[in-house]
Protein backbone atom coordinates (compact mmCIF):
# COMPACT_ATOMS: atom_id res chain seq x y z
CA UNK A 1 0.00 0.00 0.00
CA UNK A 2 1.61 3.57 -0.70
CA UNK A 3 0.78 6.50 1.72
CA UNK A 4 -2.80 7.96 -0.19
CA UNK A 5 -4.48 6.03 1.59
CA UNK A 6 -2.94 6.26 4.32
CA UNK A 7 -3.73 9.97 4.89
CA UNK A 8 -6.82 10.22 6.51
CA UNK A 9 -5.34 7.58 9.77
CA UNK A 10 -2.30 9.62 10.50
CA UNK A 11 -4.17 11.61 13.54
CA UNK A 12 -6.03 8.13 14.52
CA UNK A 13 -2.57 6.99 14.32
CA UNK A 14 -1.38 9.40 16.99
CA UNK A 15 -4.28 9.12 19.23
CA UNK A 16 -3.94 5.12 19.50
CA UNK A 17 -7.10 4.73 17.47
CA UNK A 18 -6.20 3.99 14.36
CA UNK A 19 -7.97 0.27 13.14
CA UNK A 20 -6.72 -2.68 11.00
CA UNK A 21 -4.88 -2.63 8.10
CA UNK A 22 -4.06 0.99 8.37
CA UNK A 23 -2.42 0.57 11.78
CA UNK A 24 0.48 -1.97 10.43
CA UNK A 25 0.74 -0.48 7.30
CA UNK A 26 1.89 3.06 8.97
CA UNK A 27 4.25 1.12 11.31
CA UNK A 28 5.37 -0.99 8.21
CA UNK A 29 6.07 2.47 6.28
CA UNK A 30 7.94 3.26 9.26
CA UNK A 31 10.19 0.57 9.84
CA UNK A 32 11.67 1.15 6.57
CA UNK A 33 11.66 4.94 6.60
CA UNK A 34 9.37 6.07 4.79
CA UNK A 35 9.69 9.97 4.96
CA UNK A 36 6.15 11.07 3.84
CA UNK A 37 4.68 8.90 6.76
CA UNK A 38 7.06 10.38 9.22
CA UNK A 39 6.20 14.04 7.96
CA UNK A 40 2.69 13.64 8.28
CA UNK A 41 2.69 11.82 11.48
CA UNK A 42 5.19 14.83 12.70
CA UNK A 43 2.19 16.96 11.61
CA UNK A 44 -0.48 14.53 13.51
CA UNK A 45 1.52 15.31 17.12
CA UNK A 46 1.84 18.92 16.26
CA UNK A 47 -1.85 19.17 16.15
CA UNK A 48 -2.53 16.76 19.19
CA UNK A 49 -0.27 18.92 21.21
CA UNK A 50 -2.23 21.93 20.06
CA UNK A 51 -5.54 20.82 20.23
CA UNK A 52 -4.22 19.59 23.84
CA UNK A 53 -3.19 22.03 25.09
CA UNK A 54 -5.85 24.16 24.10
CA UNK A 55 -8.66 21.87 25.41
CA UNK A 56 -8.74 23.03 29.13
CA UNK A 57 -10.63 20.66 31.61
CA UNK A 58 -13.74 21.94 32.78
CA UNK A 59 -14.63 21.40 36.23
CA UNK A 60 -18.44 22.00 37.30
CA UNK A 61 -19.73 24.67 39.40
CA UNK A 62 -19.59 24.68 43.21
CA UNK A 63 -23.38 24.28 43.39
CA UNK A 64 -23.52 21.63 41.20
CA UNK A 65 -21.10 20.17 42.87
CA UNK A 66 -23.09 20.41 46.48
CA UNK A 67 -26.23 18.54 45.17
CA UNK A 68 -24.49 15.89 43.91
CA UNK A 69 -22.52 15.26 47.47
CA UNK A 70 -26.05 15.91 48.85
CA UNK A 71 -27.90 13.51 47.11
CA UNK A 72 -26.14 10.52 48.14
CA UNK A 73 -25.90 11.44 51.95
CA UNK A 74 -22.20 11.15 52.29
CA UNK A 75 -20.57 14.33 51.60
CA UNK A 76 -17.37 13.63 53.28
CA UNK A 77 -16.93 10.33 51.18
CA UNK A 78 -17.63 11.77 48.20
CA UNK A 79 -15.21 14.85 48.91
CA UNK A 80 -12.33 12.72 49.33
CA UNK A 81 -13.46 10.48 45.98
CA UNK A 82 -13.78 13.70 44.10
CA UNK A 83 -10.03 13.96 42.90
CA UNK A 84 -10.49 10.08 42.27
CA UNK A 85 -13.55 10.25 39.65
CA UNK A 86 -14.19 13.41 38.22
CA UNK A 87 -11.21 14.41 37.13
CA UNK A 88 -10.78 11.24 34.64
CA UNK A 89 -14.35 12.11 33.73
CA UNK A 90 -13.63 15.20 32.14
CA UNK A 91 -9.99 14.07 31.31
CA UNK A 92 -12.04 11.57 28.83
CA UNK A 93 -14.81 14.24 27.65
CA UNK A 94 -11.59 15.78 26.02
CA UNK A 95 -9.75 13.00 24.59
CA UNK A 96 -13.38 12.34 22.92
CA UNK A 97 -13.47 15.97 21.54
CA UNK A 98 -10.00 15.82 20.35
CA UNK A 99 -11.09 12.89 18.79
CA UNK A 100 -14.01 13.72 17.37
CA UNK A 101 -12.06 16.62 16.13
CA UNK A 102 -9.80 15.01 14.20
CA UNK A 103 -12.73 12.52 12.75
CA UNK A 104 -14.04 16.31 11.15
CA UNK A 105 -10.34 16.93 10.25
CA UNK A 106 -10.31 13.64 8.36
CA UNK A 107 -14.24 14.19 7.07
CA UNK A 108 -13.87 17.78 5.10
CA UNK A 109 -9.96 16.60 4.33
CA UNK A 110 -11.75 13.89 2.46
CA UNK A 111 -14.56 15.71 1.11
CA UNK A 112 -12.08 18.27 0.47
CA UNK A 113 -10.12 15.62 -2.03
CA UNK A 114 -12.93 13.91 -3.55
CA UNK A 115 -14.56 17.46 -4.45
CA UNK A 116 -11.30 18.21 -6.20
CA UNK A 117 -11.47 14.96 -8.13
CA UNK A 118 -14.29 15.50 -9.63
CA UNK A 119 -13.84 19.28 -10.53
CA UNK A 120 -10.54 17.82 -12.42
CA UNK A 121 -12.90 14.72 -13.83
CA UNK A 122 -15.52 17.56 -15.17
CA UNK A 123 -12.58 19.87 -16.75
CA UNK A 124 -11.71 17.00 -18.45
CA UNK A 125 -14.88 15.92 -19.81
CA UNK A 126 -14.63 19.68 -20.94
CA UNK A 127 -11.77 19.43 -22.63
CA UNK A 128 -12.64 16.22 -24.66
CA UNK A 129 -15.93 18.15 -25.27
CA UNK A 130 -13.80 21.04 -26.64
CA UNK A 131 -11.76 18.76 -28.74
CA UNK A 132 -14.62 16.81 -30.09
CA UNK A 133 -16.29 19.66 -31.18
CA UNK A 134 -13.19 21.31 -33.01
CA UNK A 135 -12.33 17.81 -34.82
CA UNK A 136 -16.01 17.84 -36.01
CA UNK A 137 -16.19 21.25 -37.20
CA UNK A 138 -12.88 20.65 -39.37
CA UNK A 139 -14.19 17.42 -40.55
CA UNK A 140 -17.82 18.99 -41.63
CA UNK A 141 -15.29 21.70 -43.64
CA UNK A 142 -13.30 19.46 -45.36
CA UNK A 143 -16.67 17.27 -46.18
CA UNK A 144 -18.54 20.32 -46.91
CA UNK A 145 -15.78 21.75 -49.77
CA UNK A 146 -17.11 21.92 -53.36
CA UNK A 147 -13.51 20.40 -54.19
CA UNK A 148 -13.39 17.95 -51.91
CA UNK A 149 -12.87 14.28 -53.72
CA UNK A 150 -14.58 11.11 -51.75
CA UNK A 151 -13.37 7.73 -51.58
CA UNK A 152 -14.73 4.41 -50.49
CA UNK A 153 -13.06 1.29 -48.81
CA UNK A 154 -14.25 -2.08 -47.35
CA UNK A 155 -17.37 -2.17 -49.65
CA UNK A 156 -18.53 -5.43 -51.07
CA UNK A 157 -16.06 -7.39 -48.33
CA UNK A 158 -16.94 -9.46 -45.21
CA UNK A 159 -14.25 -8.39 -42.84
CA UNK A 160 -13.92 -4.97 -41.73
CA UNK A 161 -13.15 -2.28 -41.48
CA UNK A 162 -15.66 -0.08 -43.96
CA UNK A 163 -16.17 3.35 -44.46
CA UNK A 164 -15.13 6.21 -46.38
CA UNK A 165 -12.06 8.73 -46.85
CA UNK A 166 -12.82 12.67 -47.97
CA UNK A 167 -9.37 14.42 -49.52
CA UNK A 168 -9.58 18.29 -49.68
CA UNK A 169 -6.76 19.58 -51.72
CA UNK A 170 -5.86 22.55 -49.51
CA UNK A 171 -7.65 21.37 -45.91
CA UNK A 172 -6.91 17.95 -45.67
CA UNK A 173 -8.41 14.28 -45.24
CA UNK A 174 -11.24 13.03 -43.29
CA UNK A 175 -11.59 9.05 -42.83
CA UNK A 176 -14.65 7.95 -40.95
CA UNK A 177 -14.55 4.38 -40.18
CA UNK A 178 -16.97 1.27 -38.90
CA UNK A 179 -15.93 -2.10 -37.43
CA UNK A 180 -12.51 -0.90 -36.59
CA UNK A 181 -11.94 -2.52 -33.39
CA UNK A 182 -10.04 -0.19 -31.14
CA UNK A 183 -6.39 -1.37 -31.16
CA UNK A 184 -5.15 -3.50 -28.14
CA UNK A 185 -2.21 -1.83 -25.66
CA UNK A 186 1.16 -0.98 -26.98
CA UNK A 187 -0.52 -0.44 -30.47
CA UNK A 188 -2.02 2.85 -32.57
CA UNK A 189 -3.30 3.07 -35.81
CA UNK A 190 -1.53 5.13 -38.31
CA UNK A 191 -2.80 6.76 -41.71
CA UNK A 192 -0.61 7.13 -44.92
CA UNK A 193 -0.90 9.01 -47.87
CA UNK A 194 0.52 6.87 -50.61
CA UNK A 195 1.84 8.51 -53.46
CA UNK A 196 1.41 7.46 -57.37
CA UNK A 197 5.74 6.87 -56.99
CA UNK A 198 7.89 7.05 -53.88
CA UNK A 199 7.16 5.55 -50.31
CA UNK A 200 4.18 6.38 -48.02
CA UNK A 201 4.39 9.24 -46.17
CA UNK A 202 2.90 9.33 -42.51
CA UNK A 203 -0.44 11.14 -42.16
CA UNK A 204 -1.12 10.53 -38.19
CA UNK A 205 -2.17 8.28 -35.55
CA UNK A 206 -5.28 8.11 -34.06
CA UNK A 207 -7.59 5.24 -32.04
CA UNK A 208 -11.20 4.14 -32.91
CA UNK A 209 -14.14 4.37 -30.27
CA UNK A 210 -15.39 1.55 -28.04
CA UNK A 211 -18.18 1.11 -30.44
CA UNK A 212 -15.33 0.03 -33.46
CA UNK A 213 -16.16 3.80 -35.09
CA UNK A 214 -13.61 5.95 -35.74
CA UNK A 215 -13.45 9.94 -37.12
CA UNK A 216 -9.72 10.95 -37.97
CA UNK A 217 -8.79 14.78 -39.44
CA UNK A 218 -5.41 15.35 -40.66
CA UNK A 219 -5.03 18.89 -41.44
CA UNK A 220 -2.71 20.29 -44.29
CA UNK A 221 -3.12 20.06 -47.82
CA UNK A 222 -2.82 17.42 -50.08
CA UNK A 223 -1.43 17.22 -53.98
CA UNK A 224 -4.50 14.92 -55.42
CA UNK A 225 -2.29 14.67 -58.85
CA UNK A 226 0.43 13.14 -56.66
CA UNK A 227 -1.38 10.44 -54.36
CA UNK A 228 -2.53 7.31 -54.99
CA UNK A 229 -4.58 6.40 -51.88
CA UNK A 230 -5.09 6.86 -48.25
CA UNK A 231 -4.04 4.12 -46.14
CA UNK A 232 -3.91 2.60 -42.71
CA UNK A 233 -1.83 0.59 -40.50
CA UNK A 234 -1.41 -0.63 -36.66
CA UNK A 235 1.61 0.38 -35.40
CA UNK A 236 3.12 0.19 -32.08
CA UNK A 237 2.47 3.18 -29.74
CA UNK A 238 4.61 6.49 -31.34
CA UNK A 239 4.17 4.89 -34.57
CA UNK A 240 6.37 4.95 -37.00
CA UNK A 241 8.08 6.01 -40.70
CA UNK A 242 7.32 3.04 -42.54
CA UNK A 243 4.21 1.05 -42.55
CA UNK A 244 3.92 -2.34 -41.52
CA UNK A 245 1.67 -4.43 -43.44
CA UNK A 246 -1.10 -5.54 -43.98
CA UNK A 247 -2.69 -2.53 -45.09
CA UNK A 248 -6.04 -2.85 -42.94
CA UNK A 249 -7.66 0.21 -45.19
CA UNK A 250 -6.89 1.27 -48.81
CA UNK A 251 -9.11 3.64 -50.61
CA UNK A 252 -7.50 4.67 -53.62
CA UNK A 253 -8.05 8.07 -55.14
CA UNK A 254 -9.64 8.96 -58.51
CA UNK A 255 -7.29 9.92 -60.86
CA UNK A 256 -6.66 13.66 -61.48
CA UNK A 257 -3.99 15.69 -63.71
Amino acid sequence: MNCEPLRDHYELYVLGAAEEPERSEIQAHLARGCEVCMTELRKAREITSILGAQSELASPSAGLRRRILASVGSPDVLESRRASWWTPIWSVAAVMAIAIAFFAAAFFRGRERDLSQQLAATRGQLRAQTIDLTRLNEAFSILNAPDTAVSSFGQGQTQPPKGKVFVNPSQGVVLVASNLPPAAAGKIYEMWLVPKSGAPQPAGLFQSAGDGTALYVRKGPVDLTATNAVAVTLENAGGTQTPTPPLLIVAPLATRG
